[in-house]
Parts: structure tokens; C-alpha cells; sequence
């Protein structure tokens, strides 16, 4: 009888207690995979046509954009008497951005992400690391600032931010966390979500809707593996949890398959479908597709933004 390891169906035993050595080594061999994963998210993000420049975003530029009504927090100095004498509310003028944009990149380190199915690399977050990293570099050579939400490290571009996000998603996420923790960022920043987004619409909900709420727009890219969007198993199985869920047995998965794959699509239709009411956008992508595919089309959402 196999045992996969799925999702969200819990996590597998280890030390409870890491010793010094065991620290070291966990450090060495995150730090080993560091050019590793910047030469793969140097080679991905050469595929993707520059073109992050051009889009109508509104900013401190000197192009006008639009009017807008005045709302709580803007500047008195923002308002555009003219206009506002003509209407019967205040207006603030907006411009286009003209300047370097400032995108919080997040990526799920959580256990589940450690899963990949037989046949099948890399795991969830090897792959989530590589194309984050990749976007990174992008945004960078776009003129974009870039950090990384969590780190404490403020917006910025060049080479040396590109290695210190390689060396920071190369490691463990001491928290632990599959959503990420809610801090205050900038009016009209850009926030991009990396992770298998399989925890309960309503607790992503309360993550998505926080960060929208302070003028943020978002993307959403699910990355899972291809097992957990089609149970391709047979017969008698008992899945194992990666993150203290327990394990369940199951004595024929063939029987249960549709039904399987009729909740997992449920639950993307359930994600689409926050993104779209925060004005987000969200994809999924397989593991065993070409990364490429997904940065593409995270690539032409950014660049749709605002447009």
C-alpha cells in the first residue's frame, strides 16, 4: 500500500529539536542552492520579452490620467480646485506613473509546498522559489523596486537584491505560515501571491480582501502539483498530511476521483472569483508544466494593469 504525502493532509515526523549540526547543514545546503536557482530564474526570465514600461499606472508623473473623488487620507495639495469647482464634490488629479513602481513579492514556504508526486519535479516550492525569483529579476530590469513581504527589506533594484531574495527563498521560512502576514504597504504597491493556495477560501478571503483594502493590487498564481489536481491513484491508499492534518485511508480512490476533481475546481472557481471582486488577478499552474508558461502570463497580467 503506497503512502502519498498530499496537499494539506498533514506533514511528515521529524526532530522536534534541531542540534547545532544539524543547523549547519541545513544552512550549507540552502546556501549551495542559491546559484542554482539564480542561474535557473536568470534562464526563465530570458525567455519573457521585456515590457514592463509603457503601462498606464497612476503615480507622480506629469502625464494627466484622470480625476477622482477626494477620499479620507489624501492630501489637501492633491485636490484639483478647477475641477472641483465644477463639480459638487472634491477631486484630486491623478498622472501616470513615471517612475519605478515598488512590488512585494510573497512565496509559500509552508511543509505542503515540500510536496512533489512520483515522476514529477520539481516540488511545489522549487518551483514557486525559481519563478518568483524570475519575476524578480524582470521587475528589476524593468526599473522596478522589488522586496520581498515579510523580510524587512525595503522596495529596491540592482543585482545584490536579486541575491539576497535568492538566498532568503532558498531557505526554510522560519514561520512556517501558508498565507502571508498582513503589513502595511504602500497605496497603489503591487503585492504577487507564489503558493499552492489550498487553505479554505474564507481564510484567504480575509488575507486578500486586508491587503486590497489598503489600495493594493494583487495577483494570485496557485502553483500544485499534478497529483492533487487529478488523484490519479489506484486502489487502496492512505495519504499522510504534511502540515499536522493526520492521514485518512481510502480503500478504492478511484471512486471518489470526480468528486475529487469537482472540489479542487471549486476551489480555483472560488479563488477567481475573490481575485475578481478585489480587482486581482489569479492563474494556477502545474508543476509539470514549463515555468515559462507561468510567468508569461503573470507577465502580461502586470503589464495589463492599470491599461
Amino acid at each position: 500500500m503506497r503512502t502519498p504525502r498530499l496537499g494539506r493532509l498533514g506533514r511528515s515526523l521529524g526532530p522536534s529539536e534541531p542540534n547545532a549540526g544539524a543547523l549547519r547543514r541545513s544552512a550549507e545546503e540552502a546556501a549551495a542552492r542559491v546559484p542554482d536557482l539564480m542561474v535557473a530564474a536568470e534562464r526563465i526570465a530570458a525567455t519573457v520579452i521585456q515590457g514592463l514600461h509603457g503601462r498606464r499606472r497612476v503615480g507622480q508623473g506629469d502625464t494627466f490620467w484622470q480625476f477622482r473623488q477626494y477620499q479620507p487620507g489624501d492630501s489637501a495639495q492633491a485636490i484639483d480646485w478647477r475641477q472641483t469647482a465644477k463639480s459638487r464634490g472634491a477631486f484630486v488629479r491623478e498622472n501616470e506613473w513615471e517612475a519605478a513602481q515598488s512590488v512585494w513579492i510573497w512565496c509559500d514556504r509552508s511543509a505542503s509546498m515540500q510536496f512533489g508526486s512520483e515522476g514529477v519535479s520539481p516540488d511545489k516550492q522549487a518551483r514557486a522559489a525559481v519563478l518568483a525569483l524570475a519575476l524578480s529579476l524582470l521587475l528589476i530590469r524593468g526599473g522596478e523596486q522589488v522586496a520581498l513581504l515579510g523580510s524587512g527589506m525595503a522596495p529596491n533594484n540592482g543585482r545584490a537584491v536579486a541575491m539576497r531574495l535568492a538566498k532568503t527563498l532558498a531557505g526554510e521560512d522560519p514561520t512556517g505560515e501558508s498565507l502571508p502576514r498582513v503589513e502595511p504597504l504602500p497605496r497603489y504597491a503591487r503585492l504577487v501571491l507564489f503558493g499552492d493556495m489550498l487553505q479554505p477560501i474564507p481564510e484567504i478571503e480575509h488575507c486578500v480582501r486586508t491587503f486590497a483594502a489598503m489600495g493594493v493590487d494583487g495577483h494570485i498564481l496557485q502553483i500544485i502539483d499534478p497529483a492533487e489536481a487529478t488523484l490519479p491513484y489506484h486502489g487502496r491508499i492512505q495519504f499522510e498530511g504534511l502540515e499536522g492534518e493526520g492521514s485518512i485511508l481510502i480503500g478504492r480512490v478511484e471512486g471518489i476521483r470526480q468528486e475529487y476533481i469537482a472540489v479542487m475546481q471549486r476551489h480555483r472557481d472560488g479563488l477567481s472569483d475573490l481575485a475578481r471582486s478585489v480587482g486581482w488577478t489569479c492563474g494556477t499552474h502545474l508543476t509539470d508544466a514549463a515555468p515559462q508558461s507561468a510567468l508569461l502570463a503573470l507577465h502580461a497580467a502586470l503589464g495589463n494593469e492599470g491599461g
